[in-house]
């Protein structure tokens, strides 16, 4: 089994109501062989809302305590991020998933890229919050870009 991206699965979910649908992936899910998750619903968003970067760093350094996720208004959104990464983990290790694709560039799901911190579409290498928990965890993490690889 694997875990990908709600987005990625034609659900709209994204910060601005929108998807980011891989049509590969929608059927997967379809036919019972991916089960979708969107680590910022789980952590308590709601669609639509603002955008968020990690400011100060990357994913890793989010779970160390050392950066946090700021919405473009300036509010800090850590705790909310965190919170959606450990139950997209517990629902990786309940399903004993192999795999997680996770939509690259967002500040929970990115495994390559992230937003610089500025809000200015700055891309920067780096991964995201979730992303660093589940490698933490010893899960695969790829983007829908690498997936297939």
């Amino acid at each position: 089994m694997i875990l990908v991206s709600s987005c990625l699965a034609g659900m709209k979910v994204r910060y601005n109501g929108t998807d980011c649908l891989d049509e590969m992936i929608q059927k997967l899910v379809n036919e019972d062989k991916a089960i979708a998750v969107c680590p910022e619903l789980l952590g308590g968003f709601s669609t639509p809302r603002e955008p968020a970067e990690i400011i100060g760093g990357n994913g890793e350094d989010v779970l160390a305590g050392t950066a946090k996720v700021v919405d473009r208004s300036g509010t800090d959104v850590t705790d909310m991020y965190l919170k959606g990464a450990y139950i997209t983990l517990a629902k990786a290790q309940e399903l004993s998933a192999t795999m997680v694709v996770l939509k690259e560039n967002s500040p929970s799901c990115g495994s390559a890229m992230i937003y610089n911190g500025e809000f200015k579409g700055k891309k920067i290498a780096g991964n995201c919050v979730t992303t660093a928990l589940l490698r933490k965890n010893g899960i695969e993490v790829t983007s829908e870009e690498n997936w297939l690889l």
